[in-house]
């Protein structure tokens, strides 16, 4: 995690003008939250290496300092960052009650200057991790400051939300979003634009990273492919060994997703995503009681794939589904 000396995004201009403003009289535990691709990581990153700088500028750190290149080369002794362990990055990986306690000397001792403390995803805290944060929230040393990044903040405990300052990085307005995304996507038709958009929840950092993936020029043949799978009712094999040739299982899973997501809402009558694809035909085939379970197969898939179950078994497995032979 280096200290950068970019300016914030543009999205974010008004929250850093606000923070910087205020600072020092801002609350010790700050909580930046919002969807997947707003840039609060970004941002905290960029906030704290300010608070840290021993010769702040107004739009960042100087990047000079001893403090600015201590972060660079990770060797801050005045900053801890604490995420969920390497080996552990499952998708309900938890925040250890140790890593915690093991700050209690960190924000006790005395020293020159600023203390950051990063907590991220705070989602991550299980209920012994999260108390023991309480204790280092109400008595914290002096000029520490403990920032939380969280995708999903109501998934924090209210004991932990009631003793931070609430900051939403996700609060963008489309056009904002759309400059940015014209900006960085020369090439792109406004089409393409839109899609994107559509795709990453109205989020450019989102949209950029989703604009760089192979799925996303495959989905109508995969569409395509998934008709015929229904409706012939036959062949799921082949269907299985192509697309576990085509995508990475990831990038399956990710586009499978979205699409799956999409032919729900279409049996609800609700907005699309993909817009650009023709899904009626698909979701004439499936009550929604089938698609619910292949929803529910899929997220323990995910799971399997974690206990190292091959994925291309799971391909197998979604494609004999996915034909619907009751």
């Amino acid at each position: 995690m280096n200290a950068s000396n970019d300016q914030v995004y543009p999205w974010q201009a008004q929250l850093w003008n606000t923070l910087t403003g205020r600072f020092p009289q801002l609350g010790h535990g700050l909580l930046f939250y919002g969807k997947k691709g707003c840039g609060k990581y970004a941002f905290a990153q960029h906030f704290l290496s300010w608070v840290l700088c021993l010769n702040k500028q107004s739009q960042g750190a100087c990047g000079e300092c001893s403090s600015c290149l201590w972060l660079k080369s990770d060797t801050h002794p005045n900053y801890v960052h604490i995420t969920t362990d390497a080996d552990n990055k499952k998708q309900n990986a938890k925040i250890k009650i140790e890593k915690i306690r093991e700050l209690l000397p960190f924000v006790q001792q005395t020293v020159d200057g600023w203390r950051v403390i990063v907590i991220e995803p705070a989602e991550a805290l299980n209920i012994a991790s999260a108390n023991a944060l309480l204790k280092t929230l109400e008595e914290p040393g002096e000029r520490v400051v403990i920032i939380l990044l969280a995708e999903h903040y109501l998934k924090l405990p209210a004991t932990i939300r009631s003793r931070l300052q609430h900051f939403a990085l996700d609060r963008i307005a489309p056009e904002q979003a759309q400059l940015y995304l014209n900006e960085h996507l020369p090439t792109a038709s406004s089409q393409q634009i839109q899609l994107l958009m559509n795709l990453s929840n109205q989020m450019p950092l989102q949209a950029m990273s989703l604009a760089e993936k192979d799925w996303l020029n495959r989905r109508a043949e995969f569409v395509q492919d998934w008709k015929k799978l229904v409706m012939q009712k036959s062949m799921p094999m082949q269907f299985a060994t192509k697309w576990n040739k085509e995508l990475n299982f990831h990038d399956f899973i990710e586009m499978f997703e979205y699409l799956l997501a999409d032919v729900v809402a279409f049996k609800l009558e609700q907005a699309i995503k993909n817009t650009d694809l023709e899904l009626n035909t698909l979701a004439e085939q499936y009550n929604l009681e089938v698609l619910f379970s292949i929803y529910e197969s899929l997220q323990q898939s995910k799971r399997n794939v974690e206990q190292n179950v091959q994925t291309n078994l799971i391909i197998d497995q979604l494609s004999i589904q996915l034909m619907n032979v009751s």
